[in-house]
């Protein structure tokens, strides 16, 4: 028998939660194959196999914690004495959502087709293949490709609207898995973090001009380009003009990090809770790489598949709820970061100049969270005034870094 220590799974993990194992004694498993669900704090992940064998024996426990090096398994290769001391090469980890109730067969479609249906949130499994073998072509997707219907008279959008897990009444439900963790570390933050809240309006007028003029643009190169893609672009040269906001704090060590390397994180409403992936290196990008990377990482935390790696190293958070509505928010700092972006909806409001003249103008409000620890008010207000200030001159932001 040979022993199989749990693997590494990236830079800074390790310990994790097993959640349940994927095989049982005397199963035989071929490689790749799925051996045990896990939980960090950032997502769920199956850990595939990478020996072919069969299972002899599992030594730890469904909501246990197990440790990177640990070993979890013994297995029979078949092929001889087993060798202990040399350990598995590293497995390659695929995240996952909460385990679906039944196992459904993968639609045969192209990339391109896939692609497609995750930007229209069209469910390719309810789909009628025209092609050979049942493949889903384009041309199967033309019909489905209706914009959500709008609200009318523009009344804010009612729960029907989302794909969120609402709940059910008269249910009584134990806080566990994804749910537990996001839990966690929200507690996490509130308990160590002094929070301090400052709020300030925007106006995206010009911003709301210079995407309608390149959207068209975007569009042709199978790009979406939304407002959060210019609001990364403002935070991280207000960043760079205020390093101290992008910034960590280790507790433990009494140490403050600031960072010189511009990781911004995006919140992302994912059915099966709140992901945070993360724009690497926002700094050296323009705008539509960061519009690209965008929705490249929404896709893949909404579809429950974000690399381990796009989920880690995030030095400042935005988190966006103006296309569900709301003005204000109060967002909690993502831990151990040191601040966060909140942003609104945008609205049409009449708004004076300098000379007395009401023009109407699109606001919005930029809702700021900081850790009172290390970013004192003055400084926040500072940062603040720079991320207006680029939004507010959004044809900067498309020059440079």
């Amino acid at each position: 028998m040979t022993d199989f220590p749990l693997p590494p799974m990236g830079e800074g993990l390790y310990e994790v939660d097993l959640v349940r194992w994927m095989v049982k004694p005397g199963e035989a498993v071929h490689r790749g194959q799925g051996l045990m669900e896990v939980l960090s704090d950032k997502a769920t992940m199956e850990v595939p196999s990478p020996f072919a064998g069969t299972i002899a024996e599992t030594l730890a426990a469904a909501g246990t914690k197990i440790k990177v090096g640990e070993v979890v398994l013994k297995y029979d290769s078949g092929g001889g004495p087993s060798s202990p001391d040399v350990p598995p090469p590293p497995a390659e980890v695929r995240l996952q959502p909460p385990t679906p109730a039944a196992k459904t067969t993968t639609p045969v479609a192209a990339p391109s087709v896939r692609h497609l249906a995750r930007k229209f949130n069209i469910d390719l499994s309810r789909v009628r293949g025209s092609g050979p073998g049942g493949r889903i072509l384009l041309d199967d997707l033309a019909p489905l490709l209706k914009p959500p219907t709008a609200p009318a008279n523009g009344e804010p959008k009612t729960a029907e609207h989302f794909q969120f897990d609402f709940g059910r009444a008269g249910t009584r439900v134990k806080l566990a898995g994804m749910r537990k963790k996001i839990a966690e570390k929200m507690v996490a933050s509130k308990r160590y973090i002094p929070h301090y809240s400052y709020i300030d309006e925007c106006d995206f007028t010009e911003v709301v001009h210079l995407r309608q003029q390149l959207a068209e643009h975007f569009y042709k190169s199978n790009l979406k380009l939304t407002y959060l893609a210019f609001i990364v672009k403002a935070v991280t040269r207000a960043l760079k003009e205020v390093p101290i906001v992008n910034a960590t704090f280790d507790e433990e060590a009494a140490e403050v990090t600031l960072h010189d390397r511009y990781h911004v994180g995006i919140a992302v409403a994912a059915p099966h809770g709140l992901l945070v992936p993360v724009i690497k290196d926002a700094d050296r990008r323009d705008l539509p790489g960061i519009a690209r990377e965008i929705e490249r990482l929404s896709d893949d935390a909404r579809a429950g598949r974000p690399k381990i790696d796009d989920l880690r190293g995030g030095t400042f958070t935005i988190t966006s709820i103006g296309s569900i509505g709301g003005l204000i928010s109060t967002p909690i700092i993502n831990h151990p970061e040191v601040g966060i972006l909140g942003i609104g909806k945008v609205v049409k409001r009449p708004v004076y100049d300098d000379h007395g003249t009401l023009h109407p103008r699109d606001i919005g409000y930029l809702s700021f969270s900081f850790d009172h620890r290390i970013v004192d008010g003055a400084i926040g207000a500072v940062f603040g005034n720079a991320v207006k200030r680029h939004l507010e001159k959004p044809a900067v932001l498309l020059v440079g870094g």
